[in-house]
């Protein structure tokens, strides 16, 4: 794996609101997201579209990402918290999947994304959710 792993937060219509405050607890910087700033935008319900797709906090000492739940249900133990792995190669990215899906569940399929890269999202036969990226092309 490229990094450590990192937390992925998932908030109901107040990530904005949290994650500029960890900027002020942690300092860094934010970036932050809505949907309606995506390339997807138009395949998301006018309601969400003031909501968070992603946001970033980034200091020395580490990486917090988070989005509002846009459109997948509601907020409760076992959603609300992600991990998040940025694999070194497709094949542990394929590894990984398969492995964290076996008895578990299968969030979004394996497959490039609108931003660029490999991406899936599984949940695991625990429960835990696992976010998995690999970065196409040496970006």
């Amino acid at each position: 794996m490229k990094n450590a792993v990192k937390p992925y937060l998932h908030f109901e219509d107040n990530c904005m609101e949290a994650m500029q405050y960890y900027q002020k607890v942690f300092g860094g910087d934010l970036d932050i997201r809505k949907v309606s700033e995506s390339p997807v935008a138009s395949q998301f319900p006018e309601e969400i579209q003031n909501q968070v797709m992603h946001a970033c906090l980034k200091n020395d000492a580490f990486i917090v990402m988070a989005s509002d739940m846009c459109g997948m249900g509601e907020r409760k133990p076992g959603n609300s918290v992600e991990m998040n792995l940025d694999c070194s190669s497709e094949a542990e990215i394929r590894e990984l999947y398969t492995s964290l899906s076996e008895g578990g569940q299968i969030i979004e399929e394996l497959k490039e994304q609108f931003w660029g890269d490999l991406f899936v999202m599984v949940a695991d036969r625990f429960g835990v959710r696992w976010m998995l990226t690999y970065t196409l092309n040496g970006k």
